[in-house]
């Protein structure tokens, strides 16, 4: 198709990740690519907090299941979040808006990482490159996996990263499956290397009943749905009816992909 398209200058892609999309030939191609970073992230960073709130607050593990065996416990064993640290990799539209969450709804110190030169945010506390980043895990009560999926990103939260992390601390992926080793991360759960960890996407979907992680204790998955909620159509169409506008009387593009970085 593209090299049909002789005539084709503009592309706006219908999702914020750009794994699937940046192949060879459009990447060398003059085609400006444009995605809808940031439009997703108002939904992602509300399940990142229900997925903490359920791990902590023992909804998954002990209330949940009351429901199927009609049983009331009152279970005491419980987390409080209120003052935790919570370190984020890759501080894009979803790791703002979930450090933003954090932060003011938490009282959370936030440490972060990016790939990008950023101004830090007012809320978060300190922002470095990636090579901190074990520097920066033993530090943190969460961690959170935000960054896009490239092939710097393939498999950085590996069992060197778990086995760093505290015993009493959380892991949360709300980007791209491909960025978590699930073999390490079923092992970190399943002997207690961390305390819990809750999965928007993973490298297989659906995910095959056979997998590790249904085995897992203390973990929760959202199916890659984290970013669904009737607003998110309208920023999307808002978008793209904007960026229709700015293309056609020739101003600067929103949300212009880096096609050589791969976001």
């Amino acid at each position: 198709m593209l090299a049909k398209a002789k005539n084709l200058r503009w592309m706006q892609c219908t999702e914020a990740g750009m794994e699937r999309l940046l192949f060879p030939e459009l990447v060398k191609s003059n085609v400006v690519i444009t995605n809808m970073a940031r439009m997703f992230a108002p939904a992602i960073s509300e399940t990142a907090v229900g997925m903490l709130l359920s791990l902590t607050r023992g909804l998954n593990k002990y209330y949940f299941p009351q429901f199927q065996k009609r049983t009331f416990n009152s279970e005491r064993n419980l987390v409080e979040v209120d003052g935790m640290t919570v370190g984020i990799v890759g501080m894009g539209g979803i790791g703002q808006a979930t450090a933003m969450r954090f932060h003011y709804g938490f009282n959370m110190k936030v440490l972060a990482t990016d790939a990008k030169p950023l101004a830090k945010p007012i809320f978060v506390d300190t922002l470095r490159e990636p090579g901190w980043l074990m520097e920066m895990v033993p530090q943190v009560d969460i961690l959170i996996s935000a960054a896009p999926a490239t092939k710097e990103t393939e498999s950085m939260f590996n069992e060197k990263v778990f086995r760093a992390m505290k015993k009493t601390a959380y892991f949360l992926n709300l980007s791209r499956g491909a960025l978590v080793d699930e073999s390490a991360l079923a092992t970190a759960l399943k002997e207690g290397w961390i305390a819990g960890a809750g999965l928007d996407p993973t490298r297989a979907e659906p995910l095959p009943s056979t997998h590790a992680f249904w085995d897992c204790p203390n973990l929760i998955l959202t199916c890659h749905s984290a970013g669904f909620a009737p607003p998110r159509q309208v920023r999307l169409v808002g978008l793209l009816a904007d960026n229709v506008r700015r293309y056609s009387t020739g101003l600067p593009l929103l949300n212009v992909v880096d096609k050589q970085r791969g976001y």
